[in-house]
């Protein structure tokens, strides 16, 4: 994401509609549910487990590792695991993680993180680096995967380029190579973002090794894959191509003539970023046409790719601030030209959204400024395109979600988020808290009032009388031994204080 240090961008040229032939369609199969586990590959525009299931990446981003602070942001208000429990329970399966290559300068320390009360107790006195290990762990332990994003050569801000004066390709692939190297066996990370967001003087198939970027992507991705052959590549667009300019990272055009060929087979993904106009104005935002423009829009600068069959199509960015009709109607579109999961599966495109932080400037975050508090209506829109979690466990091989056998059992913690009289929030925690991985949850209270469930979000509810039954959602049912997944929901009147819950396996 460019933020405030790329507000300027160039005039786009009005898009071409492009008429494009599209694959069969697959329905969206039971045994997605189970998918997941171990290293990824691809097959045509799919991706697939270690066991040949299609797997869709559903995620969020999470940044920080690339600025100034050296490590991933809200970590100064809360604990890491707290933050990847959340994550989880909101139904994102895969987290990108942004660095810039100072992180892997050796004694490199993390700036900004809060020990308080016992929050991140296990990072205190670890490198920037180290601190990565433990995100790494922990989201394999609780079924997230993850891709390792590049954002930058330094914390100081975005380069057009792969390299700069400071940070030459031969520094760059070789951090690479370290990244990959020190996550080999570990298959929580399934894939590297090679560099995000080239943009001009960058071009693509034009020849001039200095500024090809295909070129450079087959250089490193091939360097990647010479130390783990089991890792994704992700190559993102371009700015410009023959005179056609999109977003930085947008544009892959160029793929139709010019793919990437690396020396693994079935180890490409194309990534697009795309944005609304809380980011930039473009000139597809004010045909008369919008929003029923977009989807040709797209088409032409990288969903051919997915239509044709190429090669996985994934948006590692989008996001908004939602405060423009405009941009709602944006984002709307978008989720559906990236195909529903109830409707498609994982034959759809991957997406990973920006962002998790609230202190994205010009789209801010899943979460508001407490670093807490979600925003629903902004999670709410991405509801449709998530897909089921992983299987978790373990940082070899994607885990086994059943190691010990045993009974399955559970606990509930319901917490009052807000009161304000007239209504209030609440968010109920269901802990996994016993031996053996749960498939589903059911969680049941009763209130002395006249309390009703207004809304509920992760999960699905019934209330007769005073009694309120919560069944898990599709996403969170699944959670292994030791792991967490929340619901949340609004209700009225206020005042009811905390219930006792009760919480079954089933």
């Amino acid at each position: 994401m460019f933020r405030s240090l790329r507000r300027a961008l160039c005039a786009v040229a009005a898009a071409l509609l492009l008429p494009l032939t599209g694959a069969g369609t697959q329905p969206a199969r039971a045994a997605e549910a189970q998918a997941g586990a171990g290293y990824w590959h691809t097959s045509g525009r799919q991706i697939l487990d270690a066991s040949g299931q299609p797997v869709r990446i559903a995620g969020i981003n999470w940044f920080g590792f690339e600025t100034g602070n050296h490590v991933v942001h809200g970590l100064w208000t809360r604990d890491y695991k707290s933050m990847l429990d959340q994550m989880k329970s909101l139904g994102y399966n895969t987290l990108r993680l942004p660095f810039s290559d100072d992180i892997l300068k050796p004694g490199t320390m993390p700036d900004s993180i809060n020990y308080a009360d016992g929050k991140n107790a296990d990072l205190q006195g670890l490198t920037s680096l180290q601190v990565l290990d433990k995100i790494v762990t922990y989201a394999g332990q609780a079924g997230l995967k993850i891709v390792l994003d590049r954002h930058r050569p330094d914390a100081g801000g975005q380069s057009a380029l792969w390299y700069t004066s400071a940070v030459p390709e031969s520094t760059w692939i070789a951090n690479l190579k370290a990244l990959a190297a020190r996550y080999k066996g570990n298959s929580t990370v399934i894939g590297i973002d090679l560099h995000n967001e080239p943009h001009d003087p960058a071009c693509w198939g034009c020849g001039d090794t200095t500024r090809d970027w295909r070129l450079a992507a087959q250089r490193a991705g091939n360097a990647v894959l010479s130390v783990n052959p089991e890792l994704l590549i992700m190559v993102e667009g371009v700015q410009s191509f023959n005179g056609v300019n999109g977003w930085w990272g947008g544009n892959l055009m160029g793929v139709a003539q010019y793919p990437v060929q690396l020396d693994v087979p079935n180890r490409l993904v194309y990534s697009a970023h795309d944005y609304a106009t809380s980011v930039a104005q473009q000139s597809w935002f004010s045909d008369p046409a919008f929003p029923d423009n977009m989807p040709g829009v797209w088409d032409r600068y990288w969903g051919y790719i997915f239509k044709q069959n190429i090669a996985p199509v994934w948006v590692g960015e989008f996001g908004t601030t939602l405060q423009s009709t405009v941009d709602q109607k944006w984002l709307a579109a978008l989720v559906t030209y990236l195909r529903s999961t109830s409707t498609y599966g994982a034959d759809s495109f991957h997406w990973t959204f920006w962002s998790w932080n609230p202190n994205s400037g010009d789209t801010g975050g899943i979460l508001k400024d407490d670093w807490s508090t979600v925003d629903t209506v902004k999670d709410g829109y991405l509801a449709s395109i998530k897909a089921p979690g992983f299987p978790g466990g373990g940082s070899g091989g994607g885990g086994d979600p059943d190691p010990g056998g045993g009974t399955a059992a559970c606990s509930a913690v319901y917490t009052v988020s807000s009161d304000w009289g007239g209504g209030f929030n609440a968010e109920v925690k269901v802990t996994n808290s016993g031996a053996t991985a749960l498939k589903s949850w059911r969680v049941t209270w009763t209130w002395p009032g006249s309390q009703q469930v207004t809304n509920m979000w992760n999960a699905s509810y019934t209330q007769t009388g005073s009694t309120v039954t919560a069944t898990n959602a599709a996403h969170n049912g699944a959670i292994a031994a030791g792991g967490s997944a929340s619901f949340g929901f609004g209700g009225a009147p206020g005042g009811g204080g905390v219930p006792t819950v009760s919480c079954v396996a089933t």
